[in-house]
């Protein structure tokens, strides 16, 4: 992939992600929910969401495969959008501001780009390999924080730390850690990109809720380490942040071999 293309690639991907927002908003606490096989909610906004978006990206880039929470893959090759229409869908389903839409684009199953949009607080953060990362243009840098002691360290639910057999190490953070929060799904990871917390851990995770991360925290300046499990559903995890902070914070965790 050229890299001249991505700044091009990206703007698709906002159009895409504007085309989202006029489905999400107008349904914000005003929705119904249901309750997909997986125990895990899902509304129509999420499934307009995903439709408008998979619209725009298959207009603009019929080449390029999609793969996306709700309505799984289509098409072939070594490019492919991942989507996630409504990261957070139990904070919106509840009336909480505190969800997005996750767009990436991966070549040969590396991240080559992504963005982050949290609509109901107007703030969309996007970048590429080589190109560096803004949030609602202005440029965002990942914290350089070295100390446990004095950061602000955010994590997924507890429940993805038992699925992922890392419940041991939720109970030890919580423990030594003097600010351990919960900012969690894409909320979370917007704002270690932006640097107000220093790292975060996220397990139990689909590719479309990695890749955005995973791409655009290195190009904050930032490290990202991703686990694996051998599990069919959320099958990764995430442990990232200020670099010094992530080898601490990989410390704590039983089996922390990518």
């Amino acid at each position: 992939m050229a890299t001249r293309d991505l700044p091009a690639l990206a703007r698709i991907a906002e159009a895409a992600s504007d085309a989202a927002r006029r489905e999400i908003l107008p349904r914000f606490r005003d929705v119904d929910v249901e309750i997909k096989k997986d125990g895990s909610p899902v509304t129509e906004a999420d499934r307009a969401a995903e439709r408008a978006i998979r619209e725009v990206l298959r207009q603009a880039t019929p080449e390029i495969a999609i793969l996306g929470e709700e309505y799984g893959a289509e098409g072939a090759g070594g490019r492919c959008w991942l989507v996630d229409p409504i990261d957070g869908t139990i904070a919106f389903s509840r009336g909480l501001p505190l969800f997005g839409t996750l767009i990436s684009l991966l070549e040969d199953d590396v991240p080559q780009l992504g963005l982050i949009d949290l609509h109901a607080l107007g703030e969309r953060t996007v970048g590429w390999r080589g190109g560096g990362v803004r949030c609602n243009g202005e440029p965002v840098r990942v914290s350089q924080r070295a100390e446990l002691g004095s950061a602000i360290v955010s994590h997924g639910d507890a429940y993805g730390f038992e699925a992922f057999g890392e419940k041991d190490a939720f109970v030890s953070l919580a423990r030594d850690l003097r600010m351990f929060r919960g900012y969690t799904d894409c909320f979370g990871h917007a704002l270690v990109l932006r640097g107000g917390v220093d790292a975060m851990i996220d397990l139990s995770l689909n590719a479309w809720d990695a890749a955005p991360t995973q791409v655009l925290i290195e190009e904050a300046g930032g490290r990202c380490v991703t686990l694996r499990r051998d599990r069919s559903d959320y099958p990764l995890g995430l442990v990232f942040g200020s670099p010094p902070l992530v080898e601490r914070l990989l410390g704590y965790l039983e089996d922390a071999a990518p």
